[in-house]
């Protein structure tokens, strides 16, 4: 048994998730023929978005939820943050790797990552100063 059983399965679907952007961006760059870079096409710019915007946020969310459980937080508050956080981050690749790009999708998707980045500091910060 893992030492942080629910920020590991928040893990393994966020590399699932990275897996599937990286394989959008692999095929984006054989139908546009771009080998470096991100050429004239749009659909390569989108797929190389997708996924890059994905690295900048997942990483400090998992720290976050991982910290959040070594510091004992309970099962239902880590679910809830670790659940926002993956509709968030399948919601924004959805919404900015289509063209056209879905909106809704993306600010929905943003908006669940920025309650997720905002709140779990905070609940970090709380469970410190209460310890």
């Amino acid at each position: 048994m893992t030492a942080l059983p629910i920020t590991s399965f928040y893990a393994a679907f966020f590399g699932l998730l990275l897996f599937a952007l990286s394989v959008l961006v692999i095929r984006a760059r054989v139908t546009c023929r771009v080998s470096i870079g991100l050429g004239e096409d749009i659909r390569m710019l989108r797929a190389s978005r997708a996924q890059g915007n994905f690295v900048e946020y997942a990483p400090m969310i998992l720290i976050l939820l991982g910290l959040l459980e070594l510091a004992g937080t309970g099962p239902f508050l880590l679910h809830a943050l670790g659940g926002l956080a993956l509709a968030g981050r399948v919601a924004h690749a959805m919404g900015i790797s289509r063209e056209p790009e879905n909106l809704k999708l993306r600010q929905l998707g943003m908006a669940l990552t920025f309650t997720v980045l905002g709140l779990a500091p905070l609940l970090l910060l709380l469970r410190i100063a209460f310890a």
